[in-house]
This record gives structure tokens, C-alpha cells and sequence, in this order.
């Protein structure tokens, strides 16, 4: 259960700071101290935004990843790199990535990072601070690895990358990490076309070693590169199924959606508590204190508030620092007014 009701924290990621997303960009010109510098000045910037805010519940901002999950091919053997995509111009689209091939048996020797992350986060955060780490699911990391020699498909190289994460998700609970998010959005994006018991089960074995062990959540949405979804934006097509996750936790995206299927957080409710998305990370119309009550008030009508969190849809990289900042004070003074009227 959650520490008390309607807990407010995010998905995940926060936009890095003007002079990081410069220096990133020529890192050739940095020792690694300097840029282990930049990472530790980033993260810090990032949580003391989120402790300003008021969050019950931080991340680091995933500060030193590219993208969400597109840092964690870096770690991996077995794959060449693909740094360009086939369209570089035009409009934003999941097109302008490019995706890995497969040269070899894919594995993680070193493992995916997330651990030194975490150990980062809790060098920098202040004391008594709730922290959580998130890392992509082996389902939606092989997306952008194209199938090849003995990994005929999609599938196949997810199997591979099960044991890997799973084994990172070892380290980070042995680490001392008791809230950890792992997110799929791939398996929610693509649940209209996919066998969705069999992303259960992918899902599952992937969190079997650490299931209990730790407060575990699932972030399911649509897609947020450069602010664009890339699937029919509907949660019917996962549900049943869905809710045999092995998780404490669902969050799904609601603010985007005008709260359409708002009523599908009553049957996650039943089963686990709900994590809502209550601001639009793809709108720059900041939402005021009295809009979040009015959306909090909307979801007690279906779970009860000690079973409700609230954060933004998605992460918030791709929205700008200054107004991820507002729209997370003004989450946080929501929650505040609609946990004092429960």
C-alpha cells in the first residue's frame, strides 16, 4: 500500500538542463571526471526541482541517458550500433531513431547502468527523500534492435534480454532500491495487434526474482517521442490481461485523454494500486492546483485515496524545464487540497 493517500511523483525521466543538452552534444570535448561532473550537477538539479515541487516520490531524471531507453544499447554486446536513422529531417517521428543490428550473442557483462544511476541518486539526493529508479522492460528495449541470425524476430530477441534485465533489476533491489518502476510502453502501444497474454508472461518472468522484494509499478502509454504517441490510444485492448501483471502498481495516462476509460482504473483498483496521469506532458497549457483537485476528485469516484498516486502521463523530457517545474508545483498543491477534503 502507499505511504499515504493520493502520493504525488513522476514517471521517470525530467529535461535536462539547457547546458547539458549543449554539452551533450560534444562530449568528445570532456574528460570522463568532467562529464561525471555534468551527470552528478544534472541529477542534482533534477531532484532538487522534484524536492521544490513537493513530490512525495523522486527520480534522478534519467539525467544520464539518452532518451529513456536508448542509453541501455551502449551496454550491450552482440548488437552494432546504429547512431543514424534513415530520415534525419522533417517533422518529429519514431522513423528519425535508428534501430541496432544484431552481430553476435546479445549480453550484458558489465549490466545496463541502472545500478551506478541509483547509487548516484542516493549520493545526491537529501535524506529522508522516497527514492524510485525505472528501467524499459526487455520487450520494449528490443524494439530498436532489428531481429537477425539466431534471433528470428521481435520475440526471440526479448527473450534474450529477459535474464538481463532481470538480473539488473537483482542489483538494483540488492542496492537498497524499494520502489522501482519497470516500463513498457511497447507492450501497451502494440496490445491492439500483440497476443497480450503472452506480454504477461514476458513481463512476469522478467520481475519473478524481485517480485515482493520491493514496491514494484508498470508505466503503460502510448508513446512520447517528441511529444507524438504511436498507437491507437485506447487501454481496452489490454484489459483483462493486463491486470494479471505481477505489480503493486499500474500507472496509466489519463490528462492527454480528456480521462477517456477513466473507469479502467476501478478494475486495476480491485487488484493494486493506481498510478493516473493528471497532467498532459504533450500540452504547455499549464494545469492550475484547483484543475488537478477536479481531476483527483474524478478518480476517487472509482479507487479509494490510499490507493491512488498521481504524476505526470509520461516522463517529461520532451517538455521544457521551466514549465515541467510549474506543472509539478501545481500537481503537488492539487493533491495537497484534494488529500485534505478526503
Amino acid at each position: 500500500m502507499q505511504q499515504h493517500p493520493i502520493l504525488t511523483t513522476v514517471i521517470g525521466s525530467y529535461p535536462f538542463p539547457s547546458w547539458l543538452e549543449h554539452a551533450s552534444q560534444r562530449l568528445d570535448d570532456f574528460g570522463p571526471d568532467d562529464i561525471a561532473e555534468m551527470q552528478d550537477d544534472a541529477v542534482t538539479a533534477a531532484v532538487m526541482d522534484q524536492v521544490r515541487a513537493g513530490l512525495d516520490v523522486v527520480t534522478d531524471g534519467e539525467q544520464s541517458r539518452f532518451d529513456f531507453n536508448l542509453s541501455f544499447y551502449a551496454f550491450l554486446e552482440g548488437i552494432e550500433r546504429q547512431h543514424e536513422a534513415g530520415r534525419r529531417y522533417g517533422p518529429p517521428a519514431h522513423d528519425q531513431r535508428g534501430r541496432h543490428q544484431i552481430i553476435g550473442e546479445i549480453a550484458a557483462p558489465r549490466g545496463l547502468g541502472v545500478v551506478d544511476e541509483f547509487h548516484r541518486l542516493q549520493r545526491l539526493a537529501p535524506q529522508g527523500v522516497q527514492l524510485k529508479a525505472s528501467i524499459p522492460g526487455p520487450y520494449t528495449l528490443a524494439g530498436r534492435i532489428a531481429p537477425g541470425g539466431a534471433y528470428a524476430d521481435r520475440y526471440a530477441v526479448t527473450e534474450a534480454l529477459i535474464p538481463i534485465v532481470s538480473d539488473e533489476l537483482v542489483r538494483l533491489v540488492d542496492a537498497g532500491c524499494t520502489m522501482v518502476t519497470v516500463d513498457e510502453p511497447s507492450m501497451s502501444c502494440y496490445a491492439y495487434r500483440e497476443d497480450t497474454g503472452r506480454l504477461v508472461d514476458i513481463f512476469n518472468r522478467t520481475v519473478a526474482a524481485v517480485h515482493g522484494r520491493c514496491y514494484l509499478g508498470s508505466h503503460l502509454c502510448f508513446g512520447n517521442y517528441k511529444g507524438r504517441a504511436v498507437a491507437p490510444r485506447s487501454y481496452q485492448p489490454m484489459f483483462p490481461d493486463f491486470l494479471e501483471l505481477t505489480v503493486d502498481e499500474i500507472h496509466v495516462e489519463m490528462a492527454s485523454r480528456e480521462f477517456s476509460e477513466l473507469e479502467v482504473i476501478e478494475q486495476i483498483g480491485e487488484r493494486m494500486d493506481v498510478g493516473v496521469g493528471v497532467i498532459d506532458v504533450k500540452n504547455y497549457y499549464i494545469e492550475t492546483p484547483d484543475d488537478v483537485l477536479r481531476r483527483i476528485e474524478r478518480c476517487l469516484d472509482f479507487v479509494p485515496a490510499d490507493r491512488l498516486s498521481v504524476s505526470p502521463d509520461c516522463g517529461l523530457s520532451q517538455t521544457a524545464r521551466w514549465a515541467s517545474r510549474q506543472k509539478l508545483e501545481n500537481m503537488v498543491a492539487g493533491a495537497v487540497k484534494a488529500r485534505d477534503s478526503v
